[in-house]
């Protein structure tokens, strides 16, 4: 199973270009890494401070390797996330079926 972690978390107004930036970096390390499938942001296109932050492991000891990595290396250097953040976000891990990541191929004939 492949372990998926979801954030949403909103930004304070002024700051959430920033916040954008630190998000994609912090994404952008994790597909870098060994045991990550796949990392991605995306912004509310009517609330401009709200992100959904969507990050998919090959397993549970991947995801907690590769999350400890990133908050010892980027909060170093960065200060973490934590001050730019309108409030606490929402966190959830789950398991999903590693086949619900492969491309439909049914959708071929969809016009």
């Amino acid at each position: 199973m492949y372990w998926v972690e979801t954030v949403v978390c909103s930004g304070q107004v002024g700051k959430d270009a920033r916040l954008m930036r630190m998000l994609e970096l912090r994404q952008e390390f994790k597909r870098r890494q060994e045991g990550c499938i796949t990392a991605w942001i995306a912004r509310n296109p009517d609330q401009k401070e709200l992100f959904l932050v969507h990050s998919v492991f090959t397993s549970q000891e991947a995801w907690r390797e590769i999350s400890q990595k990133a908050l010892d290396q980027l909060d170093a250097k960065d200060g973490g996330i934590e001050s730019f953040l309108a409030g606490p976000p929402l966190v959830g891990v789950f398991e999903a079926k590693p086949e619900h990541f492969l491309k439909n191929t049914n959708d071929d004939n969809v016009a």
